[in-house]
């Protein structure tokens, strides 16, 4: 079992920052990939970043250039950088981390941007 915590999320203004994070602990070995997902009211849930631990590294169109993803194994720990906020930023942001082919979920950090 892997259990997800994440923190970090808030109310910014449009063009601000916020850096979340999410810390892995149970059984962190022999993760595979970790990422970042979230879901906006009234829409599905979506792929913001994901890397694996061969290093590939992908973003939704939506946030390239804006939001950056990264790890640090040592502290069972993944980041997310985001920059530029914009309001269609507006959602619920998910850990999620594959361990063997089994998905495990964080319970999610609220961000809202808005003036």
């Amino acid at each position: 079992q892997v259990q997800l915590v994440e923190s970090g999320g808030g109310l910014v203004q449009p063009g601000g920052s916020l850096r979340l994070s999410c810390e892995a602990s149970g059984d962190i070995f022999s993760i595979n990939a970790m990422g970042w997902y979230r879901q906006a009211p009234g829409k599905q849930r979506e792929l913001v970043a994901r890397f694996t631990r061969g290093g590939d590294t992908n973003y939704a169109d939506s946030v390239k250039g804006r939001f950056t993803i990264s790890g640090h194994s040592a502290k069972n720990m993944a980041y997310l950088q985001m920059n530029s906020l914009k309001p269609e930023d507006t959602a619920v942001y998910y850990c999620n981390a594959v361990r063997f082919t089994v998905n495990y979920w964080g319970q999610g950090t609220q961000v809202t941007v808005s003036s």
